[in-house]
């Protein structure tokens, strides 16, 4: 198996971590507060991480470090984001309208590097942004809070891998994950220290059991080999991998949560699908010669 299919695979089960990780995540913060949540999380992926590649970081250097440090905001950026709108979305309707990464990925690019978007491109947009109005829209005509907040994650996630993307050109950005990951932990516990509805000690179980199993697997796991996929994959073809996780999460969220599939959910989810297979798709290989006469 050659790597980029090996990593197609690791990406793709890691996506079930990531679309199970939303039921969990909720579950935690309405034992305890967000901000000790996230600082845990992300206390035990470092720790983790720096134990099992205990000789990378002996031999860290100043660039490993700083980059690190800059990759870690728009990282914590769309985890806190998300975190936050999960209070007041659902977990399956978050997970899917942080799918909308794979259309955000390629439109945020072309600001970026200034490059025009092909047609495909506005078409999958148009059919997301339907997606989403469908999904979001209540009878008020309105979003709420919860939505605004996860796509505002979305976006950050989508700055997040297009910064790793350019990064992962120029240099092997594996050295930066801990380095990472201890940023966000410094971040969040500073966070978590001026929140003054901070749990510090929840005694539930089950909280505990939420941090070990998004630290290990949808952080440390996931966030590792997505930074090392991107040296053989790009940020566009590891977003659309993650269309796999609205299908985790709602499933995810259905049998943890209880949480109804909406008929809403569904049309808007298959919309946001569609969309992203096209703004994926090369039209021109399917395209019929031309003969001259």
């Amino acid at each position: 198996m050659g790597k980029k299919n090996l990593f197609l695979l690791l990406l793709i089960v890691g996506t079930a971590f990531w679309g199970i990780s939303y039921s969990v995540t909720k579950y935690a913060i309405g034992q305890a507060s967000y901000a000790t949540f996230l600082f845990y999380r992300y206390v035990l992926a470092t720790v983790v991480l720096a134990l099992i590649f205990s000789k990378t970081v002996r031999r860290l250097k100043r660039a490993d470090i700083v980059t690190g440090a800059l990759l870690a905001f728009p990282l914590l950026g769309s985890t806190l984001l998300l975190t936050i709108g999960l209070q007041y979305t659902t977990a399956s309707q978050a997970s899917f309208l942080t799918g909308t990464c794979v259309i955000l990925v390629p439109i945020l690019k072309s600001f970026i590097y200034r490059k025009a978007l092909p047609g495909k491109t506005w078409l999958a947009s148009g059919m997301a942004l339907l997606g989403l109005f469908i999904i979001c829209m209540k009878e008020q005509f309105s979003l709420s809070m919860g939505d605004l907040l996860t796509l505002g994650s979305a976006v950050s996630f989508s700055l997040y891998l297009i910064f790793v993307e350019r990064l992962a050109a120029k240099r092997n950005i594996f050295p930066t994950i801990v380095p990472m990951f201890a940023t966000c932990a410094l971040i969040t516990c500073c966070y978590a220290l001026l929140d003054t509805s901070a749990n510090w000690a929840p005694v539930t179980l089950g909280f505990w059991m939420s941090i070990v199993y998004c630290a290990l697997f949808a952080t440390a796991y996931m966030y590792t080999v997505s930074n090392v996929a991107q040296k053989y994959l790009s940020a566009e073809k590891i977003a659309i991998i993650y269309l796999f996780e609205p299908v985790f999460g709602a499933l995810a969220a259905f049998v943890m949560l209880d949480e109804a599939l909406s008929w809403r959910l569904l049309i808007g989810g298959c919309l946001i699908f569609v969309a992203t297979f096209i703004s994926q798709i090369d039209f021109r290989q399917y395209s019929l010669p031309l003969t001259k006469r």
